[in-house]
């Protein structure tokens, strides 16, 4: 169950998003909406909105932030969201899954669209890369929860499907409806996660060379900058060394 994990940078380079605070709080505040819309406006008893709040908790976004955002599911004329994902290939043909929350359909598609096209990518129809990627809950914490043995033996308590743990930290996959169950025992015994999402996980990596690289980046860049897109999966991978000198 153990072994190395290259999936930081599979989701792509961490600092990323970090970067620029007000766009992620928008994303995460955007999640919560949505969740909140589509269930009960309480986590306990809403798994999606749950994890949502749970990730916005991981980001440091203040409680007043989470609060409103959970409050506007209710507000009459609110923005009305709906959930697009998009599928294409980048640059040495990667597969990419994007996951988007917009209230125009249209003007998402044109901008992913377009990123695509100006970074060396084809956008695709849908399903035509999922077929390579399975959906399964992600569960992320740092380094310092425990050592590689106390991280896996907590994990296979839980009911978790998978450990992946190196230096950066340990990645626990579990099966898509066992992710709040798998979660929710963790905490008990590991504390809060940096990271519960579902996931795309590629059932196969290709490795990146430099240039190919560059490119790749740039366009998962471009699509993380824009405001309807959540979040990019792919199957890439880059070596440690290659990701020091993009910096």
């Amino acid at each position: 169950m153990a072994g190395h994990s290259k999936f930081k940078n599979i989701m792509h380079r961490k600092g990323a998003q970090d970067k620029k605070r007000s766009a992620m709080f928008s994303k995460l505040s955007r999640e919560i909406t949505v969740a909140a819309k589509m269930g009960m406006p309480d986590p306990d008893m809403n798994p999606r909105l749950r994890l949502a709040v749970n990730a916005a908790k991981a980001q440091s976004m203040p409680k007043d932030n989470i609060q409103r955002a959970i409050d506007k599911a209710s507000m009459a004329g609110g923005e009305d969201y709906e959930e697009v994902r998009y599928e294409g290939y980048g640059p040495g043909g990667v597969a990419l899954i994007v996951e988007a929350l917009t209230d125009n359909r249209n003007r998402t598609a044109t901008n992913v669209r377009t990123a695509f096209s100006k970074n060396g990518g084809n956008l695709g129809s849908e399903g035509s890369v999922q077929h390579g990627f399975e959906r399964k809950g992600l569960i992320e914490y740092p380094a310092s929860a425990g050592d590689e043995e106390k991280v896996l033996e907590a994990a296979i308590e839980a009911g978790a499907d998978d450990v992946e743990s190196s230096d950066d930290g340990h990645t626990i996959w579990t099966a898509s409806d066992d992710l709040h169950a798998v979660a929710t025992a963790l905490e008990g015994v590991l504390g809060e996660a940096e990271n519960v999402k579902l996931a795309w996980k590629p059932n196969i990596t290709v490795a990146m060379d430099e240039a190919g690289a560059t490119t790749l980046l740039k366009l998962v860049d471009t699509l993380d900058d824009d405001d309807d897109v959540q979040t990019v999966w792919g199957n890439y991978e880059i070596s440690d060394e290659i990701m020091e000198k993009l910096g």
